[in-house]
């Protein structure tokens, strides 16, 4: 579910490659640390499960046959969502690998919604007439689980399409205006979204003919040595003065130095606590960038700084952070940026998780401002986990900078 990607183990596998040689194997401690994750997911999910199966199978209107495979829907689901959403962890072979997580994410997505119509299905009988409504409520939520998944698969599967965000600073200069930057962020190339995808995203984005292109973090779920090739397209991406690039916690889950010196490969400017002074119209804007709001529990010179970010630029142009969780915003603001770029939330993904995030977060999707400084948090150009989104469609974001009345 949308949030428990922030309590995923670090994302080492053991993976057979596409010429038979087999990677580094998972040492035997992060291979535990995986099984006892997975025990722990398995866990929390069974008596969900058991929930969903006892308040729904013996009230639909089938016979024994069509009620036994309900039960057994049941019990392979409650081994696949922690097995098979893992099971790059266990399955050396890549191709199967891929297709257990999407088989177990898949179910992840529906029986997340199934729970909540089934918890509001019962709330509902606690008020009408039990007697005449218990079949009619037990097709009801289950319907309406299946096509909201069915609705949700769709949207994610699409490519994102783009948002149109106006932002004014109050301290921009004339020449400056109408300036553009193509934000793309939350993409989780992995076991579900391949090069094809990424391809989509780049044609997309390089039709905008951007300033600047900002990528803000979470691009990947797996090694290098297995996704290389997937994120290749991002390479292809073109903007008038470069595309920059911030960590997010997931690149400190699939391995970042590997990743960001493959970043750095493919053309990406990788922003680490630093930043660049662009000139445009013979005026300067200034993009900076962290790394992840958590990196430096993983690496501890990763540790996150706004105030490094910004450190040594010229104080008048007007300042711009890629940061890739809203969190950020605090030390942003103290840091005196006007402008701060995230992700992370993915807008909740799909209904209701939506209403969590600010539980995690202090942004969940939009514009918002704090104090002086204005924060935009996109709801991510592709989706992690089940894929699926309900209300909270993917985004491709062309930021236009205008001066403030």
């Amino acid at each position: 579910m949308p949030g428990f990607e922030n309590h995923t183990p670090a994302d080492i596998k053991e993976v057979e490659m596409e010429d038979g040689q087999t990677a580094q194997p998972m040492p035997p401690q992060k291979k535990a640390a995986y099984r006892r994750f997975a025990l722990v997911v398995f866990m929390i999910f069974a008596p969900i499960q058991v929930y969903i199966g006892w308040r729904l199978i013996p009230d639909l209107p089938v016979n024994l046959v069509f009620k036994v495979f309900g039960a057994m829907v049941v019990a392979i689901s409650t081994v696949l969502i922690p097995y098979g959403t893992l099971a790059s962890v266990f399955v050396k072979s890549q191709a199967v690998a891929d297709r257990l997580v999407w088989a177990g994410s898949l179910t992840l997505g529906w029986f997340s919604s199934l729970l909540i119509f089934t918890l509001i299905r019962d709330i509902a009988l606690l008020f009408v007439d039990g007697r005449n409504w218990v079949a009619e409520s037990a097709v009801l939520a289950l319907a309406l689980s299946v096509l909201v998944t069915l609705i949700g698969f769709l949207n994610a599967r699409r490519i994102a399409k783009v948002v149109n965000v106006d932002i004014p600073l109050d301290n921009l200069p004339l020449a400056l205006e109408g300036f553009t930057i193509a934000q793309i962020t939350d993409i989780h190339v992995g076991p579900t979204i391949k090069g094809q995808y990424v391809q989509g995203v780049v044609n997309r984005v390089n039709a905008l003919n951007p300033d600047i292109i900002a990528i803000t973090g979470d691009v990947v779920d797996g090694r290098v040595d297995q996704l290389a090739k997937d994120t290749a397209p991002l390479g292809k991406l073109d903007a008038r003065y470069g595309v920059y690039l911030v960590t997010g916690n997931h690149e400190y889950y699939s391995g970042a130095e590997e990743w960001i010196d493959e970043f750095r490969r493919i053309g990406l400017q990788v922003l680490m606590n630093e930043h660049e002074v662009i000139r445009h119209n013979n005026t300067d804007i200034i993009v900076a960038g962290v790394n992840d709001y958590s990196a430096g529990k993983v690496i501890p010179a990763h540790k996150s700084d706004p105030d490094a970010a910004i450190s040594g630029s010229p104080s008048d142009p007007p300042k711009i952070l890629l940061a890739h969780q809203p969190r950020s915003a605090d030390a942003a603001a103290k840091a005196g940026f006007d402008l701060q770029l995230s992700g992370h939330t993915h807008g909740g993904q799909f209904w209701p998780w939506n209403h969590f995030v600010r539980l995690q977060q202090p942004f969940t999707a939009g514009l918002r401002r704090l104090g002086h400084l204005w924060v935009y948090t996109s709801r991510g150009t592709g989706y992690w986990g089940p894929p699926k989104r309900f209300g909270a469609p993917s985004e491709i974001t062309l930021i236009k900078l205008s001066k403030a009345s």
